[in-house]
């Protein structure tokens, strides 16, 4: 199957529009594993065994594995979500940019060392740094294009002066991932939840491609508007698949040993959301 086809497959399935993002940090662990970072698999992987037929994705951040010298366990986590959530796709979040052979090297490692389904990716240095990653079939990469950090207006927000009318930054990235470069099909785009009439315009202009929308839950997000701006379908019929990630306030829902039902409880209580906002 596809990137796409697990996506659909999953939403299906599970009828969930979540994703939770798997970041652990080692000072946030329960309080028997606080500071361990021999413990990030095991957090990790309760995480998934408690909320896998919740989610409609997991999203492992590949840094706050290799801070702690702990690819090996991400590795390992990988390899746990495919047992403990069959057909549930994994993104790899590691935001890469660069070009030629580099690129290369770093498509492997997403796709042949983590095996991962898709990849974040930065645009930033053009198609030939996002090319070798669609050259995998099947696999996905998500294009930063309307990120939820404040610091995003610094360039995303800035109008294109050479283009005809004259298009905020943003949208050109839109418009290119839902033409020209979407060469394998599976290219998608990252849209912060904090801007729900900025997903609404980049849903305009790429009606098809899926949406990656970090934000909801600690950052602020508002899960409601984020559904009503970005996702498109008709009945249980996804036209326009979007990706909602929770990260913090699903891992981090208790400290103490309930940590994992905790996790669950809340991964279930922003899933019904995010469902119910589908209109």
């Amino acid at each position: 199957m596809t990137f796409l086809d697990m996506l659909g497959d999953s939403e299906r399935r599970h009828q969930s529009l979540l994703c939770v993002g798997l970041d652990p940090d080692p000072a946030r662990l329960p309080d028997d594993m606080a500071g361990d970072t021999s413990r990030l698999f095991d957090f990790c992987a309760a995480i998934v065994e408690a909320t896998a037929d919740q989610v409609l994705a997991f999203k492992p951040q590949i840094a706050y594995f290799a801070a702690h010298r702990a690819e090996a366990q991400l590795e390992r986590l990988i390899a746990h979500i495919r047992q403990a959530a069959p057909g549930v796709p994994v993104i790899l979040d590691a935001k890469r940019g660069d070009i030629g052979a580099t690129a290369e090297q770093y498509a492997l490692e997403a796709f042949e060392r983590y095996g991962a389904d898709a990849v974040t990716l930065s645009p930033f240095m053009g198609f030939d740094s996002v090319q070798p990653y669609l050259k995998r079939h099947g696999k996905g990469a998500f294009l930063l294009c309307r990120t939820s950090n404040p610091g995003g207006d610094d360039l995303q927000a800035r109008r294109l002066a050479d283009l005809p009318e004259q298009p905020l930054l943003f949208e050109h990235i839109a418009a290119l991932a839902q033409g020209p470069w979407n060469t394998n099909g599976q290219l998608g785009l990252v849209v912060g939840a904090t801007y729900p009439a900025e997903i609404e315009r980049v849903r305009r202009i790429a009606p098809s491609l899926p949406l990656l929308i970090p934000g909801v839950g600690a950052q602020g997000g508002d899960a409601a508007a984020t559904v009503r701006a970005g996702w498109r379908g008709q009945g249980e019929v996804t036209s326009g698949p979007i990706v909602v990630n929770s990260s913090r306030a699903i891992l981090y829902a208790s400290s103490g040993p309930d940590f994992a039902a905790a996790a669950r409880a809340e991964a279930q209580r922003t899933r019904e959301m995010l469902q119910a906002a589908r209109v």
